[in-house]
């Protein structure tokens, strides 16, 4: 089974999301024939390079709503393990964050991207790195296990970034407006930070749908969308 997950480094709900669905195939019988990767989506796409605080980039945004805002993620991130720092993170272009985690699943595989992308988030919501600057990039990357001298080559050029656009175009194409959003088998979507127990059911789903589908005996979700 390959799950996609259309996510952004910062967006505080895909990291939550991140953290239940993984709660989930850890429980998933079926969980070492699941490929799961990392697709690109930005909540912000025109965010400047050169990055801002986040608390202020929030309130011109959403008004005095937006500590309420910041608070209630802080609360469901600690009960999955995340610390959110919402004073030191920075508000910058997630691009190039992106076009990183293109390189790891090409070159290294999803086993990686997957560390990369945790590597990000916690980079961008805990520790309040620049996830625009490159030399940043750089040092999160190599943590993660891509090499040293490859990554800041591919930063210093535009590699990868014409196929991370096409791909940011696909997920338009695909209708996805809002992130997180798991897409099983290219098939069946759910969008949200889902709870571990919605995201297992979906995943025990999917199994039993694809396995019909194989047998031929019936059409697979013919709405398109599984009931969760």
């Amino acid at each position: 089974m390959k799950v996609e997950i259309y996510s952004d480094i910062a967006c505080p709900w895909c990291y939550i999301g991140k953290r239940r669905f993984e709660q989930a195939l850890d429980r998933f019988p079926g969980k070492d024939g699941v490929e799961v990767v990392y697709r690109p989506y930005q909540l912000v796409p025109d965010a400047p390079e050169q990055a801002t605080p986040h608390r202020a980039w929030l309130a011109e945004r959403y008004g005095p709503q937006s500590v309420a805002m910041d608070a209630r993620v802080t609360e469901l991130g600690r009960a999955e393990g995340i610390t959110y720092d919402f004073d030191a993170a920075l508000h910058a272009n997630t691009f190039l964050a992106h076009r990183l985690l293109h390189l790891a699943e090409n070159e290294y595989g999803a086993a990686v991207q997957g560390e990369l992308k945790e590597r990000l988030l916690k980079a961008h919501f805990t520790d309040g790195a620049d996830v625009a600057d490159r030399a940043q990039l750089a040092e999160v990357a190599v943590a993660a296990g891509l090499d040293a001298e490859r990554v800041t080559a591919y930063l210093a050029g535009d590699e990868g970034a014409d196929e991370v656009r096409a791909q940011l175009a696909e997920a338009r194409a695909l209708g996805i407006s809002a992130v997180p959003t798991f897409v099983f088998e290219g098939r069946w979507a759910v969008q949200g930070g889902q709870e571990a127990d919605t995201f297992l059911r979906v995943l025990q789903q999917v199994a039993e749908e694809t396995a019909v589908a194989a047998d031929g005996d019936a059409e697979a979700c013919a709405d398109g969308a599984c009931a969760v």
